[in-house]
Protein backbone atom coordinates (compact mmCIF):
# COMPACT_ATOMS: atom_id res chain seq x y z
CA UNK A 1 0.00 0.00 0.00
CA UNK A 2 1.41 3.25 -1.27
CA UNK A 3 0.41 6.96 -0.67
CA UNK A 4 -1.53 7.33 -3.79
CA UNK A 5 -3.19 10.62 -5.68
CA UNK A 6 -6.01 12.24 -4.31
CA UNK A 7 -9.34 11.79 -4.96
CA UNK A 8 -10.54 13.70 -2.47
CA UNK A 9 -13.14 16.50 -3.47
CA UNK A 10 -13.06 19.99 -2.52
CA UNK A 11 -15.44 19.93 -0.06
CA UNK A 12 -13.08 17.13 1.88
CA UNK A 13 -10.31 19.75 1.26
CA UNK A 14 -12.18 22.55 2.72
CA UNK A 15 -13.51 20.88 5.84
CA UNK A 16 -9.88 20.39 6.49
CA UNK A 17 -8.54 23.35 5.32
CA UNK A 18 -11.23 25.75 7.06
CA UNK A 19 -10.67 26.40 11.21
CA UNK A 20 -13.79 25.50 13.16
CA UNK A 21 -15.14 28.03 15.61
CA UNK A 22 -14.98 25.40 18.71
CA UNK A 23 -11.56 24.27 18.05
CA UNK A 24 -8.94 24.54 20.54
CA UNK A 25 -6.14 27.53 19.59
CA UNK A 26 -2.60 27.16 21.13
CA UNK A 27 -2.46 30.60 23.05
CA UNK A 28 -0.62 29.95 25.96
CA UNK A 29 2.56 28.57 26.06
CA UNK A 30 2.87 26.43 28.89
CA UNK A 31 6.33 26.50 29.76
CA UNK A 32 6.73 29.43 31.85
CA UNK A 33 3.88 27.29 34.26
CA UNK A 34 6.64 24.55 34.06
CA UNK A 35 9.92 26.28 34.98
CA UNK A 36 7.29 28.23 38.19
CA UNK A 37 6.92 24.81 39.29
CA UNK A 38 10.78 23.77 39.12
CA UNK A 39 11.28 27.11 41.08
CA UNK A 40 8.59 26.16 43.50
CA UNK A 41 10.67 23.08 43.86
CA UNK A 42 13.94 25.03 43.97
CA UNK A 43 12.65 27.24 47.09
CA UNK A 44 11.43 23.74 48.65
CA UNK A 45 14.90 22.38 48.40
CA UNK A 46 16.43 25.69 50.40
CA UNK A 47 14.06 25.25 52.86
CA UNK A 48 15.26 21.75 53.84
CA UNK A 49 18.96 22.76 53.42
CA UNK A 50 18.61 25.97 55.54
CA UNK A 51 17.25 23.54 58.29
CA UNK A 52 19.57 20.99 57.92
CA UNK A 53 22.37 23.78 57.78
CA UNK A 54 21.31 25.37 60.61
CA UNK A 55 20.64 22.58 62.88
CA UNK A 56 24.41 21.02 61.81
CA UNK A 57 26.13 24.19 62.50
CA UNK A 58 24.60 24.51 65.71
CA UNK A 59 25.11 20.92 66.83
CA UNK A 60 28.34 20.20 65.14
CA UNK A 61 30.09 23.40 65.24
CA UNK A 62 28.83 25.12 68.31
CA UNK A 63 28.78 28.47 66.42
CA UNK A 64 25.71 30.57 68.02
CA UNK A 65 23.52 31.73 65.49
CA UNK A 66 20.46 33.94 65.90
CA UNK A 67 17.85 31.07 65.19
CA UNK A 68 14.66 32.78 65.99
CA UNK A 69 15.05 35.01 62.55
CA UNK A 70 16.63 32.43 60.57
CA UNK A 71 13.68 30.39 61.66
CA UNK A 72 11.28 33.46 60.41
CA UNK A 73 12.73 33.52 57.03
CA UNK A 74 12.47 29.93 56.70
CA UNK A 75 8.73 30.43 57.15
CA UNK A 76 8.24 33.36 55.13
CA UNK A 77 9.93 30.74 52.29
CA UNK A 78 7.34 28.28 53.28
CA UNK A 79 4.76 30.67 53.22
CA UNK A 80 5.33 32.50 49.58
CA UNK A 81 5.69 28.93 48.35
CA UNK A 82 2.16 27.69 49.65
CA UNK A 83 0.68 30.82 48.20
CA UNK A 84 2.67 30.15 44.65
CA UNK A 85 0.75 26.62 45.03
CA UNK A 86 -2.89 28.20 45.33
CA UNK A 87 -1.90 31.20 42.79
CA UNK A 88 0.01 28.70 40.57
CA UNK A 89 -3.77 26.71 40.54
CA UNK A 90 -5.91 29.50 39.81
CA UNK A 91 -3.61 30.93 36.54
CA UNK A 92 -2.99 29.12 33.33
CA UNK A 93 -0.73 31.83 32.17
CA UNK A 94 2.55 32.35 33.59
CA UNK A 95 5.00 35.18 32.28
CA UNK A 96 8.37 36.81 32.38
CA UNK A 97 7.35 39.30 35.09
CA UNK A 98 5.70 36.18 37.17
CA UNK A 99 9.24 34.22 37.12
CA UNK A 100 11.25 37.52 37.66
CA UNK A 101 9.45 38.84 40.77
CA UNK A 102 9.90 35.03 42.29
CA UNK A 103 13.50 35.43 41.66
CA UNK A 104 14.32 38.28 43.04
CA UNK A 105 12.49 36.86 46.03
CA UNK A 106 14.78 34.28 46.36
CA UNK A 107 17.38 36.96 46.16
CA UNK A 108 15.94 38.55 48.77
CA UNK A 109 16.25 35.75 51.17
CA UNK A 110 19.25 34.84 50.22
CA UNK A 111 20.69 37.86 51.17
CA UNK A 112 18.65 38.22 54.28
CA UNK A 113 19.94 34.41 55.96
CA UNK A 114 23.50 35.80 54.49
CA UNK A 115 23.11 39.22 56.77
CA UNK A 116 22.21 36.98 59.66
CA UNK A 117 25.24 35.02 58.87
CA UNK A 118 28.81 36.89 58.33
CA UNK A 119 27.27 39.09 55.71
CA UNK A 120 29.39 38.42 52.34
CA UNK A 121 32.62 36.67 54.50
CA UNK A 122 30.11 34.20 54.45
CA UNK A 123 30.89 31.48 51.75
CA UNK A 124 27.40 30.44 50.74
CA UNK A 125 27.20 33.61 48.78
CA UNK A 126 28.44 31.51 45.70
CA UNK A 127 24.93 30.87 45.65
CA UNK A 128 24.13 34.09 44.27
CA UNK A 129 25.07 32.55 41.05
CA UNK A 130 22.62 29.72 40.98
CA UNK A 131 19.85 32.56 40.98
CA UNK A 132 21.82 34.42 37.99
CA UNK A 133 22.43 31.16 36.27
CA UNK A 134 18.38 30.47 36.23
CA UNK A 135 17.53 34.03 35.74
CA UNK A 136 19.61 34.22 32.32
CA UNK A 137 18.61 30.94 31.31
CA UNK A 138 14.38 31.68 32.17
CA UNK A 139 14.08 35.53 31.37
CA UNK A 140 14.66 37.99 28.58
CA UNK A 141 17.61 39.73 28.50
CA UNK A 142 15.92 43.12 30.36
CA UNK A 143 14.93 40.62 33.08
CA UNK A 144 18.24 38.84 33.52
CA UNK A 145 19.94 42.22 33.62
CA UNK A 146 17.87 43.28 35.99
CA UNK A 147 18.18 40.52 38.49
CA UNK A 148 22.27 40.73 38.01
CA UNK A 149 21.58 44.12 39.41
CA UNK A 150 19.73 42.74 42.74
CA UNK A 151 22.25 40.57 43.46
CA UNK A 152 25.30 42.74 42.58
CA UNK A 153 23.90 45.33 44.99
CA UNK A 154 22.85 42.60 47.51
CA UNK A 155 26.40 41.47 47.31
CA UNK A 156 27.84 45.22 47.67
CA UNK A 157 25.47 45.71 50.88
CA UNK A 158 26.20 43.23 52.49
CA UNK A 159 30.26 43.98 52.97
CA UNK A 160 28.91 47.27 54.87
CA UNK A 161 25.96 45.81 56.47
CA UNK A 162 25.71 42.33 58.21
CA UNK A 163 25.39 40.18 61.80
CA UNK A 164 28.87 39.12 62.67
CA UNK A 165 28.83 35.35 63.23
CA UNK A 166 30.78 34.51 66.52
CA UNK A 167 33.13 31.74 66.47
CA UNK A 168 33.57 29.64 69.66
CA UNK A 169 37.05 30.50 70.77
CA UNK A 170 38.38 26.47 69.80
CA UNK A 171 37.80 27.66 65.95
CA UNK A 172 38.36 31.63 66.23
CA UNK A 173 42.03 29.50 64.63
CA UNK A 174 40.66 27.47 62.44
CA UNK A 175 38.04 30.43 61.00
CA UNK A 176 40.06 30.02 57.57
CA UNK A 177 39.90 26.29 56.97
CA UNK A 178 35.90 26.74 58.22
CA UNK A 179 35.65 29.29 55.02
CA UNK A 180 37.24 26.61 52.14
CA UNK A 181 35.03 24.11 54.12
CA UNK A 182 31.77 26.11 53.49
CA UNK A 183 33.34 27.48 50.11
CA UNK A 184 33.56 23.60 49.45
CA UNK A 185 30.09 22.91 50.47
CA UNK A 186 28.76 25.57 48.38
CA UNK A 187 30.14 24.83 45.28
CA UNK A 188 28.93 21.67 45.43
CA UNK A 189 25.36 22.33 46.15
CA UNK A 190 25.59 25.24 43.06
CA UNK A 191 27.01 22.71 40.94
CA UNK A 192 24.84 20.30 41.58
CA UNK A 193 21.24 22.79 41.36
CA UNK A 194 22.35 23.79 38.41
CA UNK A 195 22.75 20.58 36.60
CA UNK A 196 19.47 19.13 37.86
CA UNK A 197 17.50 22.58 37.29
CA UNK A 198 19.08 23.81 33.67
CA UNK A 199 19.07 20.31 32.60
CA UNK A 200 15.04 20.37 33.23
CA UNK A 201 14.51 23.70 32.16
CA UNK A 202 16.43 22.94 28.97
CA UNK A 203 13.88 20.16 28.30
CA UNK A 204 10.99 22.35 28.88
CA UNK A 205 12.21 24.95 26.08
CA UNK A 206 12.68 22.29 23.79
CA UNK A 207 9.37 20.43 24.19
CA UNK A 208 7.74 24.29 23.33
CA UNK A 209 10.60 24.25 20.67
CA UNK A 210 9.11 20.96 19.39
CA UNK A 211 5.42 22.23 19.78
CA UNK A 212 6.03 25.43 17.86
CA UNK A 213 8.22 23.44 15.02
CA UNK A 214 4.65 21.08 15.13
CA UNK A 215 2.34 24.11 14.97
CA UNK A 216 4.47 25.56 12.00
CA UNK A 217 4.31 22.63 10.07
CA UNK A 218 0.56 22.47 10.56
CA UNK A 219 -0.39 26.06 8.95
CA UNK A 220 2.02 25.18 6.03
CA UNK A 221 0.02 21.91 5.53
CA UNK A 222 -2.98 24.10 5.58
CA UNK A 223 -1.94 26.64 3.38
CA UNK A 224 -1.10 23.99 0.59
CA UNK A 225 -4.50 22.32 1.25
CA UNK A 226 -6.32 25.26 0.85
CA UNK A 227 -3.93 25.70 -2.58
CA UNK A 228 -5.08 22.66 -3.85
CA UNK A 229 -8.16 23.31 -3.03
CA UNK A 230 -8.78 26.42 -4.94
CA UNK A 231 -6.80 24.61 -7.96
CA UNK A 232 -9.28 21.57 -7.75
CA UNK A 233 -12.05 24.35 -7.91
CA UNK A 234 -10.55 25.71 -10.83
CA UNK A 235 -9.94 22.83 -12.75
CA UNK A 236 -13.46 21.70 -12.14
CA UNK A 237 -14.70 24.83 -14.21
CA UNK A 238 -12.36 24.39 -16.80
CA UNK A 239 -13.45 21.23 -17.28
CA UNK A 240 -17.19 21.47 -17.25
CA UNK A 241 -17.66 22.98 -21.02
CA UNK A 242 -15.09 20.14 -23.04
CA UNK A 243 -17.16 17.45 -21.32
CA UNK A 244 -20.48 18.78 -22.01
CA UNK A 245 -19.23 19.20 -25.84
CA UNK A 246 -17.83 15.41 -25.53
CA UNK A 247 -21.51 14.47 -24.17
CA UNK A 248 -23.16 16.23 -26.92
CA UNK A 249 -20.69 14.99 -29.30
CA UNK A 250 -20.82 10.94 -28.32
CA UNK A 251 -25.19 11.42 -28.34
CA UNK A 252 -24.95 12.67 -32.19
CA UNK A 253 -22.70 9.78 -32.77
CA UNK A 254 -24.65 7.10 -31.49
CA UNK A 255 -27.79 8.37 -33.78
CA UNK A 256 -25.89 7.52 -36.58
CA UNK A 257 -26.75 4.34 -38.54
CA UNK A 258 -23.18 3.17 -39.06
CA UNK A 259 -22.52 3.30 -35.28
CA UNK A 260 -26.35 1.93 -33.89
CA UNK A 261 -26.32 -1.11 -36.60
CA UNK A 262 -23.15 -2.34 -34.72
CA UNK A 263 -23.60 -4.12 -31.43
CA UNK A 264 -20.10 -3.82 -30.51
CA UNK A 265 -19.77 0.06 -31.36
CA UNK A 266 -23.13 0.60 -29.76
CA UNK A 267 -21.49 -1.27 -26.24
CA UNK A 268 -18.62 1.05 -26.54
CA UNK A 269 -20.43 4.19 -27.36
CA UNK A 270 -22.58 2.98 -24.23
CA UNK A 271 -19.71 2.58 -21.58
CA UNK A 272 -17.94 6.25 -23.16
CA UNK A 273 -21.13 7.92 -22.44
CA UNK A 274 -21.10 6.26 -18.96
CA UNK A 275 -17.27 7.41 -18.27
CA UNK A 276 -18.02 11.07 -19.26
CA UNK A 277 -21.19 11.42 -17.36
CA UNK A 278 -19.46 9.91 -14.30
CA UNK A 279 -16.44 12.56 -14.97
CA UNK A 280 -19.34 15.36 -15.19
CA UNK A 281 -20.72 14.00 -11.97
CA UNK A 282 -17.21 14.37 -10.13
CA UNK A 283 -16.90 17.91 -11.64
CA UNK A 284 -20.83 18.64 -9.90
CA UNK A 285 -19.64 17.43 -6.78
CA UNK A 286 -16.23 19.23 -6.98
CA UNK A 287 -18.05 22.42 -7.42
CA UNK A 288 -21.12 22.15 -5.35
CA UNK A 289 -18.41 21.30 -2.54
CA UNK A 290 -16.39 23.99 -3.21
CA UNK A 291 -15.98 26.51 -0.03
CA UNK A 292 -18.09 23.79 2.10
CA UNK A 293 -17.43 24.14 5.66
CA UNK A 294 -17.57 20.37 7.63
CA UNK A 295 -21.01 18.77 8.57
CA UNK A 296 -22.84 20.48 5.88
CA UNK A 297 -24.36 18.31 3.37
CA UNK A 298 -23.93 15.62 6.44
CA UNK A 299 -26.77 13.25 7.75
CA UNK A 300 -27.76 11.25 10.26
CA UNK A 301 -27.22 7.54 9.89
CA UNK A 302 -25.58 4.83 12.05
CA UNK A 303 -22.15 3.40 11.81
CA UNK A 304 -23.30 0.25 10.22
CA UNK A 305 -25.44 1.45 7.69
CA UNK A 306 -22.75 4.41 7.21
CA UNK A 307 -19.81 1.45 6.75
CA UNK A 308 -21.94 -0.80 4.98
CA UNK A 309 -23.30 2.22 2.06
CA UNK A 310 -19.41 3.13 1.95
CA UNK A 311 -18.58 -0.73 1.28
CA UNK A 312 -21.36 -1.49 -1.61
CA UNK A 313 -20.59 1.99 -3.21
CA UNK A 314 -17.00 1.40 -3.32
CA UNK A 315 -17.15 -2.09 -4.44
CA UNK A 316 -19.63 -1.26 -7.05
CA UNK A 317 -17.91 1.55 -8.64
CA UNK A 318 -14.87 0.08 -8.71
CA UNK A 319 -16.18 -3.35 -9.83
CA UNK A 320 -14.26 -4.63 -6.83
CA UNK A 321 -15.31 -7.75 -5.54
CA UNK A 322 -12.03 -8.86 -3.34
CA UNK A 323 -13.01 -6.55 -0.44
CA UNK A 324 -13.40 -8.56 2.73
CA UNK A 325 -15.09 -6.14 5.28
CA UNK A 326 -15.64 -7.01 8.72
CA UNK A 327 -17.52 -4.94 11.35
CA UNK A 328 -16.51 -5.97 14.62
CA UNK A 329 -17.71 -2.91 16.44
CA UNK A 330 -20.14 -4.22 18.72
CA UNK A 331 -23.26 -1.85 19.10
CA UNK A 332 -24.73 0.42 16.28
CA UNK A 333 -24.84 3.74 17.58
CA UNK A 334 -26.47 7.02 15.62
CA UNK A 335 -23.77 8.91 13.97
CA UNK A 336 -23.24 11.50 11.62
CA UNK A 337 -22.26 10.82 7.87
CA UNK A 338 -19.52 12.92 7.80
CA UNK A 339 -18.35 13.63 4.15
CA UNK A 340 -14.94 14.14 4.35
CA UNK A 341 -14.61 11.16 6.22
CA UNK A 342 -16.36 8.71 3.98
CA UNK A 343 -13.93 10.58 1.14
CA UNK A 344 -10.90 9.57 3.34
CA UNK A 345 -11.91 6.05 4.26
CA UNK A 346 -12.45 5.79 0.33
CA UNK A 347 -9.21 6.93 -0.68
CA UNK A 348 -7.77 4.60 1.78
CA UNK A 349 -9.29 1.71 0.05
CA UNK A 350 -8.29 3.01 -3.40
CA UNK A 351 -4.65 2.74 -2.25
CA UNK A 352 -4.97 -0.57 -1.01
CA UNK A 353 -6.93 -1.43 -4.01
CA UNK A 354 -4.44 -0.54 -6.45
CA UNK A 355 -1.35 -2.66 -5.36
CA UNK A 356 -3.65 -5.27 -4.31
CA UNK A 357 -6.47 -6.55 -6.11
CA UNK A 358 -6.46 -9.76 -5.23
CA UNK A 359 -7.27 -9.26 -1.59
CA UNK A 360 -8.22 -6.24 0.60
CA UNK A 361 -9.76 -6.18 3.69
CA UNK A 362 -11.86 -3.46 5.57
CA UNK A 363 -12.48 -4.43 9.59
CA UNK A 364 -14.26 -1.73 12.02
CA UNK A 365 -13.19 -2.28 15.82
CA UNK A 366 -13.64 -0.34 19.15
CA UNK A 367 -11.30 0.52 21.49
CA UNK A 368 -12.58 2.09 24.49
CA UNK A 369 -14.16 5.30 23.37
CA UNK A 370 -11.90 5.10 19.79
CA UNK A 371 -13.49 3.51 16.50
CA UNK A 372 -10.70 1.99 14.39
CA UNK A 373 -11.01 1.49 10.73
CA UNK A 374 -8.15 -0.66 9.33
CA UNK A 375 -7.46 -1.41 5.67
CA UNK A 376 -5.45 -4.34 4.96
CA UNK A 377 -3.67 -5.21 1.80
CA UNK A 378 -1.14 -7.60 0.50
CA UNK A 379 1.01 -5.25 -2.12
CA UNK A 380 4.75 -4.12 -1.69
CA UNK A 381 4.10 -2.03 1.83
CA UNK A 382 5.48 1.12 2.31
CA UNK A 383 9.23 2.17 2.23
CA UNK A 384 10.80 2.62 5.25
CA UNK A 385 11.34 5.82 4.61
CA UNK A 386 7.65 6.59 4.22
CA UNK A 387 6.70 5.19 7.19
CA UNK A 388 9.06 7.26 8.86
CA UNK A 389 6.98 11.02 7.46
CA UNK A 390 3.63 9.52 7.10
CA UNK A 391 1.03 12.11 6.12
CA UNK A 392 3.43 14.33 4.39
CA UNK A 393 2.89 15.45 0.89
CA UNK A 394 4.53 13.74 -2.17
CA UNK A 395 5.84 10.58 -0.61
CA UNK A 396 4.83 7.73 -2.78
CA UNK A 397 7.12 5.19 -4.39
CA UNK A 398 4.77 5.54 -8.00
CA UNK A 399 8.03 7.54 -9.20
CA UNK A 400 5.37 9.91 -10.69
CA UNK A 401 4.47 13.48 -10.64
CA UNK A 402 1.55 14.71 -8.80
CA UNK A 403 1.83 11.82 -6.37
CA UNK A 404 1.87 11.55 -2.97
CA UNK A 405 -1.38 13.48 -1.86
CA UNK A 406 -3.85 11.06 -1.33
CA UNK A 407 -2.71 9.89 2.48
CA UNK A 408 -1.71 13.33 3.10
CA UNK A 409 -5.43 14.89 2.62
CA UNK A 410 -6.03 11.60 4.69
CA UNK A 411 -4.16 12.49 7.39
CA UNK A 412 -5.31 16.13 7.60
CA UNK A 413 -8.84 14.70 7.33
CA UNK A 414 -8.46 12.34 10.45
CA UNK A 415 -6.72 14.77 12.36
CA UNK A 416 -9.52 17.63 11.93
CA UNK A 417 -12.22 15.35 13.16
CA UNK A 418 -9.30 14.41 16.03
CA UNK A 419 -8.47 11.36 15.41
CA UNK A 420 -4.82 9.96 14.20
CA UNK A 421 -3.60 7.61 11.48
CA UNK A 422 -0.99 4.79 11.87
CA UNK A 423 0.18 2.56 8.93
CA UNK A 424 3.01 -0.62 9.60
CA UNK A 425 4.29 -3.45 6.74
CA UNK A 426 3.31 -6.66 7.58
CA UNK A 427 5.90 -9.45 8.26
CA UNK A 428 5.80 -11.69 5.12
CA UNK A 429 3.99 -9.20 2.46
CA UNK A 430 1.51 -6.04 2.56
CA UNK A 431 1.05 -3.39 4.80
CA UNK A 432 -1.55 -1.83 7.58
CA UNK A 433 -3.43 1.76 7.60
CA UNK A 434 -5.33 2.11 10.48
CA UNK A 435 -7.86 5.34 11.28
CA UNK A 436 -8.55 6.43 15.05
CA UNK A 437 -11.28 8.30 16.05
CA UNK A 438 -13.18 9.65 18.86
CA UNK A 439 -16.52 8.63 19.26
CA UNK A 440 -17.16 11.46 20.37
CA UNK A 441 -17.43 13.59 17.14
CA UNK A 442 -19.24 11.13 15.47
CA UNK A 443 -21.66 9.49 17.75
CA UNK A 444 -25.16 11.39 17.94
CA UNK A 445 -26.60 9.59 20.11
CA UNK A 446 -27.14 6.42 22.52
CA UNK A 447 -29.61 3.19 20.72
CA UNK A 448 -31.53 1.68 23.09
CA UNK A 449 -29.75 -1.39 24.72
CA UNK A 450 -26.46 -0.33 24.06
Amino acid sequence: MRSEAPNLPFGAVAAIATPEINAPLPTRDATNRKNMVLLIQLRWIAVVGQIVTIGFVTTWFGIALPVLPMVAIICALVALNVASHIWLRRRDDVGNRHLLIALMLDVVALTSELYLTGGASNPFTCLYLLQVTLGAVLLDARSSWSLVALTVLSFIWLTIEYRPLQLPQHHVSDAFTLHITGMFVGFVLDAVLLVVFVTRINRNLRERDAKLADLRQHAVEQDHIIRMGLLASGAAHELGTPLASISVILNDWRRMTVISADPTLAEDFTEMEAAVQRCKSIVTDILVSAGQARGEGSAPTTLKAFLTTLVAEWSAARSARNLMFRNEFGSDPAIVSDVALKQAIVNVLDNAFEVSREWVEFVAERDGDQLLLSVSDRGPGFDPAMLGQLGRPYQSSKGRPGRGLGLFLVVNVIRKLGGSVSAWNHRGRGATVRLSLPLSTLVIGERDGE
